[in-house]
């Protein structure tokens, strides 16, 4: 496959693809980087392309699989909530305050959970994955998943309320 017929058959998806990376790593230099890096990808394997018979559902897979691999890695995650929190101490300084600190608290709350339950809550009700996506994240099963995320919700819950009601009684 030449220049001009690669630039033809994938370049069209690219607003697609950008924006796939974009919802699943919820960063923009990230997502612009890991199209980029997907384009190289196709690029390297230009020769095997040409018996491809949907090249947009295999560019999106081929960005979604990076996506997954990205998230999957550790470093990946510590920075992003590194950089989450961050955003999080920006975001309690606005205008609604109550609401903001209760988001806050929320956040906070979840930052203290355990790891497994702290990625598959963000992935299910932040970023708002599918099951099978998480499952393809996280490589745990779909019973997994559900116990974790319950489990978390449930601890969520249960400290947020304890947290609200010893603030009403100080009030």
């Amino acid at each position: 496959m030449d220049a001009e017929s690669f630039k033809k058959e994938f370049l069209p998806f690219h607003r697609k693809l950008y924006h796939v990376a974009f919802q699943l790593l919820e960063n923009e230099a990230d997502a612009e980087d890991l199209v980029q890096e997907a384009y190289l990808k196709l690029w390297d394997k230009r020769e095997g392309l040409t018996i491809i018979s949907n090249p947009e559902a295999f560019s999106v897979t081929l960005v979604k699989n990076m996506c997954f691999d990205m998230l999957r890695s550790g470093k990946y995650t510590l920075s992003k909530q590194a950089v989450e929190l961050t955003a999080i101490h920006e975001t309690c300084q606005a205008d609604n305050y109550e609401l903001r600190d209760e988001a806050c608290q929320v956040k906070a709350l979840i930052a203290c959970l355990p790891q497994q339950q702290q990625k598959v809550l963000m992935l299910r009700d932040v970023k708002e994955c599918t099951y099978e996506e998480i499952e393809h994240i996280t490589g745990l099963n779909a019973i997994n998943i559900r116990v974790l995320l319950s489990r978390a919700r449930k601890k969520i819950r249960e400290q947020f309320n304890r947290v609200s009601n010893y603030e009403g009684r100080r009030n």
